[in-house]
């Protein structure tokens, strides 16, 4: 019994650490395409996501909140479009399928306090995320144009996430 039990545990945990390995998506180098390919697809769901807020938010700080990431996407957007153009990549033009199916629909059928509250919560995620990864470009981007550009973009995106670690703080969203 006690071999079995062993046993398992150590399976358990080699599993577990090799999830972990699986899904630490920036350690792994991104190529100057993908990257801009998450960047513009961040930028799109960013501003849909928050337009969306401005009409089915109950809070008003979450609503001002979700004003400012869809100014400051939209003009994110512009800059790597451009900045993409420069570089000789595609730029996606449209959210695609796997970004609406896990980012945007999960929205659509929230409204009020629950919205708030799941809002809140994936633009902590979200901007951890894309800041950790707009670091790793800022490093190692193949483009000197791409380099620049990540670096200019990470105050603000250190902005919206200290702006949502303080809507997440107030409790402002009820959960």
């Amino acid at each position: 019994m006690k071999r079995i039990l062993v046993a398992v545990c150590f399976i358990s945990i080699v599993s577990i650490a090799a999830l972990g390995q699986k899904k630490n998506v920036t350690n792994t180098t991104m190529s100057d395409q993908q990257f801009v390919d998450f960047a513009a697809q961040t930028d799109m769901v960013e501003a849909n996501l928050g337009q969306l807020a401005g009409t089915v938010a109950s809070a008003q700080s979450v609503k001002d909140y979700a004003q400012m990431l869809v100014t400051d996407h939209t003009n994110d957007f512009q800059q790597l479009s451009n900045v993409a153009h420069q570089a000789n990549l595609n730029l996606p033009t449209a959210i695609d399928a796997e970004h609406n199916k896990t980012m945007v629909n999960p929205f659509q059928t929230l409204k009020g306090a629950a919205f708030d509250h799941r809002y809140v919560q994936e633009m902590v995620a979200g901007h951890t995320k894309a800041i950790a990864i707009y670091k790793k470009e800022a490093a190692d981007a193949q483009n000197s144009a791409l380099k620049s550009y990540a670096e200019q973009t990470l105050p603000i995106l250190e902005k919206h996430l200290g702006g949502a670690k303080n809507l997440q703080a107030a409790k402002t969203p009820a959960k």
